[in-house]
């Protein structure tokens, strides 16, 4: 069978190269043409375009970078219409994906959504567009099966492709691994800010003063791929602070406490049983904006999927150097701690434990009749 997939960023690649990975088991002859980025490209995917010419976020950028991006919509339409496959794979990124579902759809290719666009937080209304538009939606969060329910549409949750990332990680020991990464010994407080220069220009100074006075321990930045160290190293000025690049799941696997801007990054610390304190700041107006837009209880994943505050989050005044430091204690000794890996534990099960990219190709294997 020939699959023609499309994934926008690099979780996108990440989630699409174990998907890959299971689909051959299934299909052996299997065929891909890519929309993504190294991972999928080494799983055999003939790749179109990398996420990395893709990645186009905020209103402001996506305004300016127009041309470029309806230009890439013209070029996919026509080929798709080339490769002519047996199933169109969308990988979240909605902006995009949408569009190429409903050309997809019209010109009558078999439609699958692989992690569904996060629609329950904001812009529920694209629900109407899934419903006509996608063929089968393959969802990784518990709770989106029943709010889909909701619409009287009826998608499958597989479980989350990040625990079948973290379990498939070679096992190291915790000093072998401090060790490759430039560590000592002691105790690890691990600070990841985001990936962006606006968020982590908020987040990191907080960050760092809050951790000032830990001297017992050693206090690692996972530097995003995308900034240069340069960027970090005049954030931090003589505070004495490591920074680790690309390698953020070493260090958490030797983690002791995390201080999280929210986002995926909220889960992935979460499932590498790290306590962690999630935090949020940016400006007054973007703020109110989105608390207008978005209609969910919590901002991190781990919150979201429990239904229930099990991580502490810290949003705008509240993230504040004086407030952290409080919760990340809490993190780091006592109940408060123990609670925490007690629920890590029922996380876990909650979504579903291994196998995601299997399941996933399960059910891609029986729509396109294999």
């Amino acid at each position: 069978m020939k699959y023609y997939i499309i994934a926008g960023e690099a979780s996108g690649d990440l989630h699409g190269s174990n998907l890959m990975k299971a689909l051959k088991k299934k299909d052996p002859q299997a065929d891909f043409r890519v929309w993504g980025g190294d991972r999928m490209a080494a799983e055999g995917g003939e790749l179109v375009k990398h996420f990395k010419d893709l990645a186009f976020m905020g209103f402001v950028e996506v305004v300016m970078n127009l041309r470029t991006i309806l230009g890439n919509l013209r070029f996919c339409k026509s080929d798709l219409d080339d490769y002519n496959p047996d199933a169109l794979i969308l990988i979240d990124y909605p902006g995009f994906n949408l569009r190429m579902a409903e050309y997809a759809h019209l010109k009558g290719y078999k439609v699958i959504y692989y992690i569904s666009p996060q629609i329950w937080a904001w812009k529920q209304n694209r629900v109407h567009k899934i419903k006509r538009t996608v063929d089968r939606m393959l969802c990784i969060l518990p709770f989106e099966k029943e709010f889909y329910a909701r619409f009287d549409f009826d998608v499958d949750f597989v479980g989350h492709p990040l625990i079948d990332a973290i379990d498939g990680r070679e096992v190291v020991n915790p000093v072998q691994r401090k060790d490759s990464l430039g560590l000592s010994e002691k105790p690890v407080i691990a600070l990841l800010p985001g990936s962006r220069k606006q968020e982590i220009s908020s987040m990191l100074p907080v960050m760092l003063k809050a951790v000032q006075k830990k001297k017992d321990y050693q206090v690692v930045i996972a530097a995003a791929p995308s900034q240069d160290r340069s960027f970090y190293e005049d954030l931090i000025g003589n505070a004495q602070v490591e920074i680790v690049e690309g390698r953020t799941y070493d260090l958490l696997e030797v983690a002791d406490a995390a201080l999280v801007t929210s986002g995926t990054a909220t889960l992935e610390t979460a499932l590498f049983k790290v306590p962690e304190v999630v935090c949020y700041k940016g400006s007054w107006m973007s703020y109110w904006i989105a608390r207008q837009l978005v209609k969910v209880n919590y901002i991190s994943l781990v919150n979201l999927i429990m239904d229930k505050e099990v991580v502490t989050e810290l949003i705008q005044g509240e993230m504040n150097p004086r407030r952290v430091e409080k919760e990340l204690d809490l993190c780091l000794k006592g109940g408060h701690r123990k609670e925490l890996l007690e629920n890590y534990d029922d996380l876990i099960e909650k979504l579903g434990g291994i196998g995601a990219s299997d399941n996933a190709a399960d059910i891609i294997a029986e729509e396109v009749g294999l």
